[in-house]
């Protein structure tokens, strides 16, 4: 489903985990991608509800740079249906995130959230290591 063709390790690499992405495999590289922008929304939540504007915008243009950047321009296309609702979704998920920045709504970062959550668990499980965290 995620092509070899793009490299969503730039994504993450702005957070500063260049020694994970260097050593990871594919599928930790989008885990990786995952766990960066859920903590950028959940960061962005704390500013939000603190009122720190510039800093809610800034961890909101990182989740929104990580979805688009990373985990959308990783998908591969040629892959069929669940591709192409990924994209979407994650598209979705952008639009709600501006939204979630213009009108300073801490619950539609949650429902991103929500929504990264389900993807991201459902990518642990088809892991190439998911055998390993069961033992």
């Amino acid at each position: 489903m995620f092509g070899g063709h793009t490299n969503p390790a730039r994504a993450y690499a702005q957070l500063g985990r260049e020694s994970d992405i260097n050593t990871a495999s594919p599928h930790r590289l989008i885990v990786l991608l995952f766990e960066g922008a859920e903590t950028a929304i959940n960061v962005a939540r704390v500013h939000a509800e603190k009122g720190d504007v510039a800093g809610r915008g800034a961890s909101i243009s990182k989740a929104i740079d990580i979805i688009s950047n990373g985990l959308k321009v990783s998908l591969d296309m040629r892959q069929g249906e669940l591709a192409v609702r990924l994209s979407s979704l994650y598209d979705y998920m952008v639009s709600r995130l501006l939204l979630a920045n213009m009108k300073n709504d801490v619950g539609v970062l949650r429902e991103v959230l929500s929504l990264l959550g389900e993807i991201h668990q459902a990518w642990n499980e088809i892991g190439p290591d998911r055998h390993e965290h069961k033992k």
